[in-house]
Formats: structure tokens, C-alpha cells, sequence
């Protein structure tokens, strides 16, 4: 019934799609000495629709619909100028240019991203297109579409906490800066978008390299990097008020406001930000804020930038997941905060089962351009996070918490009922530097980069049904983790000939990490490690014609194990540090109504940390090292644009993602602590499917509404190494529908309309997983969680631009 609504709905609107086309042209010229621009790019609503001025400064375009347009052009050491156009008959423009004489904030992620002509694996997404689809949830689900990329939420519904694997490698493998800060947590390297609610409403752009990419600030990339550039220059004052809503209660607020150009030189803006929802998982809700304020001074040769940036989260936990045999028949079902009586019976479920954690973000930038070839750019940071999730236990050994048994009368009681919380105290500061380098047939990147991580880790007992009141409140386990980073950079790109160019990039890390105290068991975790990698890479980007190219890179990459993984390894077995050998190679074939990519890619790991399927107690993934193994495959994307109101695009990823040699262990509870082996031969990587695809169908009936029908689909995953089809998450294809129209109502700039129809046939699916495997009694058991993604749910949103 919906696929037929759908196609009644499409055919209903083709009668509306304009047949009237019309040319624009136009000419571009400097605002100094009013003469042409040859070379300007000049791009028509979107970037496959674009072209050159000529000799004369002067450019065309045929066959343009009729409505309302948007006509920007650009030329390097100018401002973009942006005209919005009613097209109803044949128009002819002129655009002025005015050179830039302030210092653009765009320096400041210079020296980590590839440029258009780097022999990297990458995608650049702009702020258009986040805006677009941004109606509350966590930034991994804005860049969904993107290759090789998978999205989960613990919640089900893309609000709280989220992840993404790119190539199957999840987010303690995918270097994340801001503004070219380092946000990996260094202790775990992982990334929680939950502390950085709405993020995606103060992204101006981003890049996504697949694979190792370019030398970059924190932690090493093992899969992919993500480079996050926040709100960019803007000479106009504007103001902004966002309201989304929707299912499982889910509301959005959001103000934003910018004041333009200040006496020549600065500029403010500032945005505040609150999300709530319920999620789709039992209790899953999640109550977010966040706020984000910059300052600049923009001179010609020098800029200072200061960000800040709070936020808060409260969440209910769901990282349990929902056991296997709940899914047919309660698929939201959420074991955390179970209350049992003393003889086993469920009572209830505690309300405070939450999670709650403070992040603030403190950066100041500052860039000097020497002359119009060099400049200098830096950052000092400090990230400030503390917080902690709070359990109800049943049933706990008053001794596991370094707390005295209770005695009430003969009786001695060992065991208790109680509410415990677990601590994280962290400071978080460093330095970075880049000396930016750009002239005839050289362009050079000298960085490096310190930073030091202070974190207290601390556990305490808020309430217990047997306790004596000396021990209330007593903290039961305290444990710091230090660790200091330093690193060196040097990148460069030669052009050989106007159609080749070279490229060489080779860094230094040296990583020393010391772990004092003891874990929430009880166990001594004091240990202390020291690495020192060097990571060289290199390549060649070859451009034959304006339409085509062509790269290939090799890169090295090591990578320090995190602290879960040194807290987590089974006792005597030791962790090693990681080491990558990728090979890139790609071709990009693009015109102005068609673009075509390939890249094929082989990842060689030595020593890889790869999950084990097993989850520890605060429901972080629990890994080990392989000796051997390798992530192979090719990735495609296209776009096609055969008529004015209608686009395609597509990307697929094929892969083969293997272990040489695995061995399985299963802890033996009757033999403890012995573990029985399964040597199984090359296997499948968890988490990583064979394949992977996004369709997105646009449609643009009038030009202020489009439509896309959206198509995703992920091949099975396995859950564990193990290759069993009995441990996997079954293959899923979901598919979701977006509707963006733009109203000019005259008394505000314009009111943009979002209507988001997810999973709109219903699909039951799973996109994570855990499993532990044990023996007991002489049998082999399970114990797993999954996690269910919301069935048919909506969301609806105005953007009110002033």
C-alpha cells in the first residue's frame, strides 16, 4: 500500500515540473579595475550543474527551468558572490567581485585536509547539505549516505548514542578533528556525538577520508578521518530559529544568531540548542543541550578566533540491547535498571538508570599570512569532561565494594541491593602549529602538534538496602590515566607537469601513557607504555583533461592500543600496537550533468585490534589482537542528472574483510580461568559487510520543493570473528523519504520546511550487536544483546531564516 501511494504521489506531481527552459548568462568582473575574470567558477543551484567564465569573463547557461534560483560564483583571492534569481524568461547578470581583505578562517584546517588534487580517498560535505535533512539526530546519521558508511543508535531512533563504521572500522578507529583539534577520547579513542548535541547545526563543512589519508592531530587513522569545520566567516548579520518534531516525543529547538562584519574586523555568533526524545527502545530517552559561541578578529594578514563550545547530556542507558529471543516478540524491550525482590521477581525498573556527562570545548585559533604564498596557523585547546552513569544492582557481594558485611543480630549479611555511580574526571589540553606553504608548482605543510590527557576514573555507592553509615558514599575503586602525545608533520605536493604532481607526507608520534590505581574490581591496573611511530606516506595524482583523473597512495599507520583494550585483555596474553599498510588507487571521471568515482583499496593490518563480539560492563566493545589480516575492496559512486528535476546518485562499496589464521576463546566457568580454543582458519571481520549501498532519488517538481527517496542497504554482519551465521546480524534494506520546500514570505529571508519519513515500509532490522560465549557445566551457552532501529517513524521541521 505505501509503494503504491509513493508512485501515485510521484506521478501526481510531474504535471507540476515546469516545461518553459530559458538561458542565463552573465559576465564576472574585478571590483577594482572592472575587468573580466576569466576562470571563475560559476555554479547553478548545485555543484554538478556548473561552468567557467571565458577569455571575456563571461558564462552560459541553456535549458534552465523555470522558478527560483541560486547563482554563485567564485575565483581564488575573491569574495563568492550569490544572486537568487527568478527565472521566467531569458536573464542576463553581471557579478562584481571584490577581492578579500580579510584573513579567511578557512586557514585554519589547511594543513590537515586533502585538497582537490590530493591523492586521497575522500568525500566534502558542505553545510547545505547537513542543513537539509538536520532535525535533531546525532551527526553520524547526516553523513549516512556517504560510501562505505554504517549508522547505529542504541536507542533505535538517532538521538543519544549513536556510532558509525566506515570500511567496518567503528569510531576508536576514525580520527575526529574540530577546527583541526583532536577529539578522540585518548584513553579510549572513541568519539560520543551524544556530548556534542547538535553539532550539525554550527558544521559550515566537513571531509571524510577513507582509509589512512593525511597526517592529522590525536589519534591515528585506522579506517577513516573526519574533519569538522565549525561556523565560517560571514560579513552579513543573520539570525536563525530551527523547531523540529516528531515521533517517540522528539522535540528540537535551536537559535542561532551571527552578527555580520563589526567595524570592519570582527565577528560574532553564537547558537543554543536543546533536544529531547524517548526514543524507540524501552526508557531510551534522552534530554540534550548544547550552546556554541565564536569571536574573530580578521584583519589582512592576521586572524584570532575563539570557540566554545558546552554540552550536556542525560541519557537513559540502553547499551544492553535486546536479547536475541526478545526480538520477535518485543523488540523494544531494555533490561537496564531491572529491580528484582530476594526471590528473583521483577519489581519494577529504577528511573535514574542514566547516563549524564558534561563536555566543554575551549579553542583559540590564530593565523599570520606572511604574503600571499606562507602563512603560519595555531590552536591551543582545552576540553574539559566530567560526568558519570548511575546503575541500580541487585544483589551485589558488599565485599566487591570494599564495604563491611552487615550485621543484624546472628545474621551476617554479605550481600545487599544498591545504587552505585561510576566516575570520569578529565582535563584535556594541547598545542598545535602548522607552517602553511603555497607557490608555482610547490604547495608544503610543516605541522606538529602536544597534548596532554589527565583523566581520574572513581566509583562510589550512593545507597544500599544493607550498609553500614560509615561506608555510604565511600568511593570503592580510584584509577588516573595520564598520557602525553607529541607529533611531527611534514606534507608536500609537487606539480611535475601541469597534469602530474607528487606527493609525500611522513610523520612522528611519540605517545607515553601511565594507568595508576585500581579497576572497579578491585584488580591493580598500574602499568605504563611508551610508542613511537613513524608514519610515512605517499603518492601521485595525475589529471590528463579538465574531466578526468586519476590517483594512488600508500600509506603506513601504527596505532596505540587503547585503555579498554589494556583493562579488558584476558589475564598473560599481552596487547600490542597496531600497524597499517594501505594502498589507494582511484579514478574520477566529471561533467557538468554526470560525475563517476572508483576507488579500489588494500588494507594489510599486522596485529589488528578487532572486536571480539563481547562487551564489557559499561557496554564497551572488548577487542584482541590478530596477527594477520586485511580489508580489500572497491568503492563507487555516481551521479547522473539526465533532466532539470530529477538526480541520481549512487554509491556502492564491495569488500572482502578477512583473518588469517583466527583462533576463538571461550572462557570455561568450570575450569576457570582456562579457556577452550577453536582454531578456525582465515575468517570474516566482525561488523564488516561484504557490501554496502546508498540511492538517493531526487526529485524537483518546482524548484523551492524537492523530494529524495532515500535506499539503504547492508549485507550481513557477523557478530563475532567466528564467521557463524547463528552470531550475525541479517542483511537490511531500509529506505526513507525527505521533502525540503523554501517559502519567501517577504517579512523574514525565507522559512525552510523539512518532512523526514523514515523506514517507511516497516522493515525490522538490527544494526549492532554483542555476544558472549561461555561454559558452564560441561555445556556451551550465550549471552548477546541486539539493537533494533526504529520501525515507521517521522519528523517534521521549520528553519526560520532572518
Amino acid at each position: 500500500m505505501i509503494k503504491l501511494f509513493i508512485s501515485i504521489f510521484l506521478t501526481l506531481l510531474l504535471p507540476l515540473i515546469s516545461l518553459g527552459q530559458f538561458t542565463v548568462k552573465g559576465t564576472v568582473i574585478n571590483s577594482n579595475d572592472k575587468k573580466p575574470l576569466p576562470g571563475a567558477t560559476v555554479i547553478l543551484d548545485d555543484s554538478l550543474t556548473s561552468t567557467y567564465t571565458d577569455y571575456n569573463g563571461q558564462f552560459l547557461f541553456n535549458d534552465v527551468s523555470k522558478g527560483k534560483h541560486i547563482i554563485t560564483v567564485s575565483y581564488i583571492g575573491f569574495y563568492k558572490n550569490s544572486k537568487t534569481v527568478i527565472v521566467n524568461k531569458n536573464i542576463s547578470l553581471n557579478f562584481v567581485l571584490s577581492p578579500e581583505i580579510y584573513f579567511n578562517d578557512e586557514v585554519i584546517i589547511t594543513a590537515i585536509r586533502a585538497g582537490d588534487e590530493a591523492p586521497t580517498t575522500h568525500s566534502n560535505i558542505n553545510k547545505e547539505m547537513l542543513d537539509k535533512q538536520n532535525l535533531g539526530q546525532d551527526l553520524p546519521f547526516l553523513i549516512s549516505q556517504t560510501p562505505s558508511v554504517i549508522v547505529t543508535s542504541d536507542g533505535g531512533s538517532g538521538i543519544g548514542y549513536t556510532g558509525l563504521r566506515i570500511r567496518g572500522t567503528d569510531l576508536t578507529g576514525i580520527n575526529v578533528t574540530l577546527n583541526g583539534v583532536p577529539v578522540n577520547d585518548p584513553e579510549s579513542h572513541a568519539v560520543y556525538f551524544v556530548d556534542l548535541p547538535d553539532l550539525a547545526s554550527t558544521v559550515e563543512s566537513m571531509q571524510i577520508q577513507r582509509g589512512v589519508g593525511t597526517s592529522t592531530n590525536g589519534a591515528s587513522a585506522f579506517g577513516a578521518s573526519i574533519n569538522i569545520k565549525t561556523d565560517g566567516f560571514s560579513d552579513e548579520p543573520a539570525a536563525e530559529y530551527n523547531v523540529a518534531g516528531g515521533s517517540f516525543n522528539t522535540i528540537k529547538n535551536t537559535i542561532k544568531l551571527g552578527t555580520g562584519i563589526l567595524n570592519d574586523h570582527w565577528n560574532f555568533s553564537a547558537r543554543v540548542s536543546g533536544i529531547k526524545s524517548d526514543g524507540y527502545i524501552d526508557r531510551a530517552w534522552s534530554d540534550l543541550k548544547s550552546a556554541y559561541f565564536s569571536g574573530g578578529f580578521y584583519g589582512k594578514k592576521d586572524m584570532v578566533k575563539a570557540i566554545i563550545m558546552s554540552g550536556k547530556e542525560k541519557t537513559y542507558q540502553a547499551w544492553y540491547g535486546v536479547p536475541k529471543d526478545s526480538l520477535k516478540t518485543n523488540r523494544t524491550y531494555n533490561p537496564a535498571g531491572a529491580m528484582f525482590d530476594h526471590n528473583g521477581k521483577l519489581i519494577g525498573y529504577y528511573d535514574n538508570q542514566t547516563d549524564n556527562y558534561n563536555q566543554d570545548y575551549y579553542q583559540l585559533h590564530y593565523a599570520h599570512a606572511f604574503n600571499s604564498f606562507t602563512n603560519i596557523t595555531s590552536a591551543v585547546f582545552y576540553t574539559k569532561g566530567k560526568g558519570y552513569y548511575e546503575s541500580y544492582k541487585n544483589n551485589q557481594k558488599l565485599s566487591k565494594y570494599g564495604l563491611n558485611d552487615f550485621i543484624i543480630g546472628n545474621d551476617t549479611i554479605t550481600r545487599t541491593n544498591l545504587i552505585r555511580q561510576k566516575w570520569l574526571d578529565n582535563d584535556y589540553y594541547g598545542l598545535n602549529m602548522a607552517l602553511n606553504h603555497s607557490k608555482n608548482k610547490l604547495a608544503l605543510n610543516l605541522g606538529t602538534g602536544w597534548n596532554r590527557y589527565d583523566g581520574d576514573h572513581f566509583g562510589k555507592v550512593i545507597w544500599a538496602e544493607y550498609f553500614r553509615p560509615e561506608d555510604l558514599g565511600k568511593i570503592w575503586y580510584f584509577n588516573t590515566g595520564v598520557k602525553t602525545d607529541i607529533n611531527f608533520f611534514a606534507k608536500s605536493q609537487y606539480s611535475v607537469t601541469d597534469n602530474l604532481s607528487l606527493y609525500l607526507d611522513l610523520q612522528y608520534r611519540n605517545i607515553n601513557y601511565t594507568i595508576k590505581g585500581t579497576h572497579d574490581d578491585l584488580s591493580n591496573l598500574t602499568q605504563e607504555h611508551q610508542y613511537n611511530f613513524f608514519n610515512p606516506k605517499a603518492g601521485l595524482y595525475y589529471k590528463p583533461d579538465k574531466f578526468n583523473s586519476i590517483f594512488f597512495n600508500i600509506a603506513v599507520a601504527n596505532r596505540e592500543p587503547s585503555r579498554s583494550d589494556f583493562r579488558d585483555a584476558n589475564p598473560g596474553r599481552e596487547v600490542k600496537p597496531e600497524k597499517l599498510t594501505d594502498f589507494e588507487l582511484g579514478y574520477q571521471y566529471k561533467k557538468p550533468y554526470y560525475a563517476f568515482e572508483a576507488n579500489a583499496y588494500y588494507m594489510d593490518y599486522k596485529d589488528q585490534l578487532v572486536l571480539t563480539g563481547k562487551i564489557n560492563n559499561v557496554g564497551t566493545p572488548i577487542r584482541t589482537n590478530v596477527p594477520e589480516s586485511f580489508r580489500t575492496g572497491i568503492e563507487i559512486a555516481t551521479s547522473i542528472r539526465p533532466v532539470k528535476w530529477f538526480i541520481w546518485k549512487l554509491n556502492g562499496t564491495y569488500s572482502i574483510n578477512k583473518i588469517k589464521n583466527f583462533t576463538a576463546f571461550i572462557d570455561n566457568w568450570d575450569t576457570w580461568p582456562q579457556q577452550k580454543q577453536e582454531y578456525l582458519g582465515t575468517t570474516d571481520i566482525s561488523f564488516s559487510p561484504s557490501f554496502v549501498s546508498n540511492s538517493i532519488l531526487t526529485f524537483k517538481p518546482v524548484h523551492d520543493l524537492e523530494i529524495n527517496f532515500i535506499s539503504n542497504y547492508v549485507s550481513r554482519q557477523y557478530i563475532d570473528n567466528t564467521s557463524s551465521k547463528e552470531r550475525s546480524l541479517e542483511p537490511y534494506f531500509v529506505n526513507n523519504v525527505k521533502i525540503n520546500y523554501t517559502v519567501l514570505p517577504g517579512f523574514i529571508k525565507s522559512v525552510d520546511f523539512i518532512i523526514s519519513l523514515n523506514n517507511i515500509f516497516n522493515t525490522e532490522y538490527e544494526t549492532n550487536a554483542w555476544v558472549y560465549r561461555y561454559i558452564y557445566d560441561g555445556k556451551e551457552y550465550e549471552m548477546n544483546g541486539y539493537f533494533p532501529q526504529a520501525k515507521f517513524n517521522f519528523m517534521v521541521g521549520a528553519n526560520f531564516n532572518f
